[in-house]
This record gives structure tokens, C-alpha cells and sequence, in this order.
């Protein structure tokens, strides 16, 4: 008996450790290598990845940034030159050389205040006799151009509402080459459009070529932007302001891949000084400088292909005055490295005469910091307002004008106007008005006297429109752009 339940113990146990390792065995030839595992954790890592996802997601941005972006529809004067004939002119006297007509345009604004300030470019507005906004919730306002700054193409109008939603600054000095951004606007009036591309490059140059002292270091990015996105936001993924956008890199007028905006930096001091002062404070160093390259540094002696060469100074200038010298390569501005003109251009256009900065420059081997008191183009450090600058008179447009006594209004059948005595080069000659010309009336508005000819035209810009006659009767008007 004793054998027997040893036998049966000894043969149960063997079975179940038989099972045992054969059901091990079984689990090990199914489970995955090492090998079969890293394809398994690359899947999960890729798929669940919360960062991949964000990074593109421009809904945050989006709703941010379009009730803060407006359509701007102008109307504005124009003048169409007629052809001249001068057999007409000599059997019937002067003859009407313009043909005048209303034209539209379109573009985009951002509102940059709850109390209706909104930034757009000067380009958008330049010359509008009305600027009408409408808001993407279809509200409808006539605005009023406080101020504009053709030199960096930036311009502010005004809009009399409270409450409104705004775009909050970014910093366009922190933005990176590769970062996502959204162009936000209303092109060929197709409302509230929103783009996506990255930033392609900075400090980007020669792009207002129409201008001969631009201020220029656009943000390049691929964002789409067509006819009627210029004025309207750059805005990085957190919704920020980070640029106006401006114009875009084409040969048929439309976009090709490359557009350009205003960096906010900018935009911030134009905008605070359209505001406090009617027009911008633009500060200089008092130097000519141009771009280092290797051609340059060879024939210079120049070390390092960095920073700015400058070439020239001016005679009582900041530069003269701080003991910058030709020669010297200009390499920061406070501690902000610049390596071109158009980066030097952006950093000092956010100072005001008066202000003090320093700048480093490479003498030979040698830094130095000296400290810079900028000063304007006159070198004075005077801040001017609006109401300091000289008016647009009579003598500007090139021309005199004469009262009439009462006879001579009587002779002439009027009981009003102002006769042009005498053309010198300027505005009037230009638009084909004649000496003897009777201005009866300046933008619809009716002329008494030459004090009255000065006070209608005083500050103005945009169209002008004259009307009037000549002494053999031929009734005549004229539009121009001041």
C-alpha cells in the first residue's frame, strides 16, 4: 500500500509540473520581442501625442482675432487727364483737361481699443474722402482718420463705439523663422477669411519702393493674402498681434507665396503717436549705413560679416555728437543685435527725438558702448504737433490769389469768388488750371476771399476739389491730391 500511494504521489506531482511548464512555455512562444514591442510604443507615442495636435489647432486664435477684424470700404476723387488740344484752346479759349470720378476700394482693419481706435495701412485710406467700417457682426460706421505715416505705411482711424473687441499686442521681436501664424482680413470682399502659414523670414526690405524714406523690416510669412487683406491682422497661435499685413510678393497681383507685414513693434509707437501728438515723432541717429557683405568686409577689413557699416556721418548729427565715426560697424542697439539696415531702421524707429540709447559699435578690434541722444532730420530734439506743422496754403500750391472788388464781381455776373493772380510752379499749375481762373468754390464749399482759400485748404489732405470760371465764361473745376 505504502508503494502504491508513493507512486501515484510521485506521478501526480511530475504531471503537474509537466503542465505547468508546458503552459509557461506555450505563454512565452506568443509573447512579443523586443523587437515586435518599439514599432507597438512608436504608434501610441505618435497617435496620443497631445502636443502634435495643439500646435496646429488655430481655433484659439481664430475666434480671438476675427470680431476684431473689420472691412474697410473708402470712396475717394479722382482725376482722369484728358487729352490736350490745342486748336480747341485757340478758337474757344481754355478748355476743361479732367475728367473727374468717384472710385471704391477695400481692405482690412483691426481694432486695437474697446473704444474704436483700429489700425490699418496708410495705403488702404490714402486719399479717402469716406472711410466706412464694418464689423464682422455686420455693424456699419463711418470712420475718421486720425493720423497716418506713409514711411512705414501704417495709418489709425477712429470709429465713435464702446465696448468693442480688441486684439491684445504680441511681441513681434519674439516671433521665430518657422513659427505658425494666421493672416486674418477680407479679401476680394470675401469677409472674415482666415489663412495659415509660417514665418519664412524677418527684417525683409525694398518692399515700399514708392517711398524715399520707408522704414522697413517686414515679417515674411506663406499665409494666403490677396487684394483686400492689406490692414488686416497678423496673429500668432495664442491670438496676439504681431503684425499689419501689408503687401505680398507678386507678378499678377495676387497671391504667389510670399506676403508681407509690418512688425507690431512698429506698429505700438506710430500708433501712440498718431494718438498723443497727430503725427509721428521720428527719431535719428545721423549716420548712412549700408549692409555687410563679403566683398564689403574684404575691401574694409571688416572681421566678422555682423552688425551694420557706417559709411558717412552727418555734419551735427546724434552720431557726430555721440563720437561715431566712419568706419565703425554698428552692432547693437540697447542689447538688441542688428545685421542689417532695414533690423538698425525698425529698433530706433520706436524711439522719439530726445530719447537716449545705446549703441554698440566694432571700432577695429574694439567695442564700445556710447550712449546715443537721437534727434530729427533738422538735429533738434523738439517734439512737434499736428498743429505745429506748416499748413497747406495758397503759396504751397503755387499759386496767388486776389480778392475781387464788388465792380469787377458785377462785370463777371458772380457775386462771389476769388481770382488765381498769379501761377508759379505747384499743385494748380500742374492740373492745367490758368492764371485769371475764378475760384467760386473749394470742396463744395463757397470762396469769398483769399482768407477764405487759405482757411479751407489748411491741414488738408486727400482730394481737392476747386470749381469756378474763366473771365470768357467757361465754367471749369479741378480735382487734385494733397
Amino acid at each position: 500500500m505504502k508503494k502504491l500511494v508513493s507512486t501515484v504521489l510521485v506521478a501526480s506531482i511530475g504531471g503537474f509540473i509537466a503542465l505547468s511548464a508546458s503552459h509557461l512555455l506555450s505563454l512565452g512562444a506568443n509573447a512579443p520581442s523586443d523587437q515586435a514591442r518599439h514599432p507597438e510604443s512608436i504608434y501610441h507615442l505618435t497617435s496620443g501625442s497631445a502636443s502634435s495636435g495643439t500646435m496646429n489647432d488655430f481655433t484659439m486664435a481664430a475666434e480671438k482675432s476675427l470680431n476684431s477684424v473689420v472691412h474697410i470700404m473708402t470712396t475717394s476723387e479722382q482725376v482722369n487727364n484728358l487729352a490736350y488740344d490745342p486748336f480747341a484752346e485757340l478758337f474757344f479759349g481754355p478748355q476743361r483737361r479732367q475728367q473727374n470720378f468717384t472710385q471704391q476700394g477695400s481692405g482690412s482693419g483691426v481694432i486695437i481699443s474697446e473704444d474704436g481706435y483700429i489700425v490699418t495701412n496708410n495705403h488702404v485710406v490714402n486719399g479717402a474722402t469716406k472711410i466706412e467700417v464694418t464689423l464682422n457682426d455686420k455693424r456699419t460706421y463711418e470712420a475718421e482718420l486720425i493720423g497716418a505715416d506713409a514711411s512705414t505705411d501704417v495709418a489709425l482711424i477712429r470709429i465713435k463705439e464702446k465696448g468693442l473687441p480688441y486684439l491684445a499686442y504680441g511681441n513681434s521681436d519674439a516671433v521665430k523663422i518657422g513659427e505658425w501664424v494666421l493672416a486674418v482680413g477680407n479679401p476680394f470682399n470675401l469677409n472674415s477669411t482666415v489663412t495659415a502659414g509660417i514665418i519664412s523670414a524677418k527684417g525683409r526690405n525694398n518692399i515700399l519702393n514708392g517711398n524715399s524714406r520707408p522704414i522697413e523690416s517686414f515679417i515674411q510669412t506663406d499665409a494666403v493674402v490677396n487684394p483686400g487683406n492689406s490692414g488686416g491682422a497678423l496673429v500668432n497661435t495664442e491670438g496676439e498681434l504681431i503684425g499689419i499685413n501689408t503687401a505680398i510678393a507678386s507678378n499678377n497681383g495676387t497671391f504667389q507665396g510670399y506676403s508681407f507685414a509690418v512688425p507690431v513693434n512698429i506698429v505700438k509707437k506710430i500708433v501712440s503717436d498718431l494718438i498723443e501728438y497727430g503725427t509721428v515723432q521720428r527719431a535719428y541717429i545721423g549716420v548712412s549705413i549700408q549692409d555687410i557683405d563679403s566683398k564689403l568686409a574684404t575691401a574694409k577689413d571688416i572681421k566678422q560679416l555682423k552688425g551694420v557699416y557706417v559709411n558717412g556721418i552727418n555734419e551735427g548729427g546724434s552720431a557726430q555728437d555721440a563720437g561715431i565715426k566712419s568706419g565703425d560697424v554698428i552692432t547693437h542697439i540697447h542689447d538688441v543685435s542688428v545685421s542689417s539696415v532695414s533690423e538698425l531702421q525698425e529698433q530706433v524707429s520706436r524711439y522719439r527725438p530726445g530719447d537716449k540709447i545705446r549703441v554698440m559699435v566694432l571700432r577695429g578690434e574694439k567695442e564700445m558702448n556710447l550712449p546715443v541722444v537721437l534727434k530729427t532730420l533738422d538735429n533738434t530734439t523738439n517734439l512737434v504737433k499736428k498743429s505745429d506743422l506748416p499748413s497747406t496754403s495758397a503759396i504751397a500750391l503755387g499759386a496767388e490769389f486776389r480778392d475781387i472788388d464788388s465792380d469787377e464781381l458785377a462785370n463777371l455776373r458772380t457775386d462771389h469768388g476769388v481770382k488765381v493772380f498769379k501761377l508759379n510752379n505747384g499743385k494748380l499749375a500742374q492740373v492745367g488750371i490758368q492764371q485769371g481762373f475764378v475760384v467760386t468754390s473749394i470742396d463744395r464749399k463757397r470762396v469769398n476771399s483769399a482768407a477764405e482759400v487759405e482757411k479751407l485748404l489748411n491741414n488738408k489732405t486727400g482730394i481737392v476739389m476747386i470749381e469756378g470760371f474763366y473771365p470768357n465764361g467757361m465754367r471749369a473745376s479741378y480735382s487734385f491730391g494733397l
